[in-house]
């Protein structure tokens, strides 16, 4: 139990990595943050979905995809977050089913936003990479710096267990790839330069897909992550910056809101209500308990309050044409953020 409780809490959370930004604004100093207090939290559905699958493999695959060792269940994800430098021959979902919504709302957010995001591409992470033993390789040998005999080893390994395990589907499980990631652009060490990017797992879409919110999750997330960019953007995230429970949580939140406003801005998606109320249900369920965590991303409630504000502040503008510079958005935010938490 323990082993899957860890293995669940590692891949079933939207990490910010790397964080950096590419300008400072003239922004005020982040608001008197609340402090994280445990309160009543239930978790998610997409969260015991995910939990339901490892039931389902078994105690001896899921132990291991949980070894740190291993990390088998971290190497598609992290192949696409450091090698797929391209946006070229992308595709979304295991059989490319969302790339057609991705592409289209990734254009509209580029025009939709103020912000410099010409060179921020989109990128997706497939499990059907484990099948590729030089993909393998080479995570091994240049991202987790195991030696040559070591990598090979556990490449040999990874194909092995595809073929022993049909529980992991070839790699297309969900659990595989269940996460999503913004990044600046950065340079990494024994990888080299990596464009801003947001990468978007396939598994993510698969257990959104199994709670019935497939045709808005892929648009929530894409946009949830853009909002990442945003405050790269302006400073809000910085290079070395360091994460508390407290200031993870402003910073997820307010992607929140940046992506429900504009979802359902008349300039940006326009999503209707219905729509929107799939949104908000999308990051309820991304929403976590781990209050003492500095990646604590909110609650589940505070996640969709979050949502619901970014959504009534589109559609009760007086001037429904007038988009919000991201700036200003990020002062009326931070001003309603301390109501936010309370929920």
């Amino acid at each position: 139990m323990k082993r899957i409780n860890i293995l669940t809490t590692t891949i079933a959370t939207c990490f910010i990595l790397f964080t950096g930004c590419r300008k400072t604004n003239d922004l005020p100093s982040a608001p008197d943050l609340a402090e994280v207090e445990p309160g009543p939290c239930n978790t998610p559905p997409l969260r015991l979905w995910l939990f339901q699958q490892f039931v389902n493999w078994g105690k001896e695959p899921t132990i291991i995809a949980a070894s740190e060792e291993l990390q088998m269940s971290n190497l598609a994800n992290f192949y696409a977050l450091h090698f797929e430098n391209s946006a070229e021959n992308q595709y979304f979902g295991v059989n490319g089913e969302y790339t057609d919504q991705v592409n289209k709302t990734f254009t509209d957010l580029k025009r939709f936003w103020n912000i410099r995001s010409i060179n921020v591409i989109k990128v997706a992470s497939h499990g059907s990479m484990l099948q590729d033993r030089s993909k393998v390789f080479e995570m091994y040998k240049s991202v987790y710096g195991y030696s040559d005999d070591k990598a090979n080893h556990y490449a040999d390994s990874i194909a092995t267990l595809l073929k022993k395990y049909p529980q992991f589907l070839n790699g297309d499980h969900p659990a595989f790839t269940f996460n999503q990631f913004a990044i600046p652009d950065t340079t990494i060490a024994n990888v080299g330069q990596i464009p801003a990017k947001i990468i978007i797992g396939d598994g993510l879409l698969q257990g959104f897909a199994a709670l019935g919110y497939g045709d808005n999750a892929p648009q929530a997330i894409l946009a949830h992550e853009f909002g990442h960019h945003i405050q790269y953007d302006l400073g809000i995230l910085k290079t070395g910056m360091k994460l508390t429970p407290k200031t993870s949580r402003r910073i997820e939140l307010m992607a929140d809101a940046y992506a429900a406003y504009f979802l359902a801005h008349a300039r940006g998606a326009a999503m209707q209500s219905d729509d929107v109320q799939q949104v908000a249900e999308v990051f309820f369920n991304t929403g976590d308990c781990d209050f003492a965590v500095d990646s604590h991303h909110g609650t589940p409630h505070q996640r969709k309050a979050a949502t619901e504000w970014g959504y009534s502040l589109a559609k009760k503008a007086h001037k429904q044409d007038h988009i919000l510079p991201t700036e200003e958005f990020a002062r009326l935010f931070d001003a309603e953020l301390n109501n936010i938490v309370k929920k």
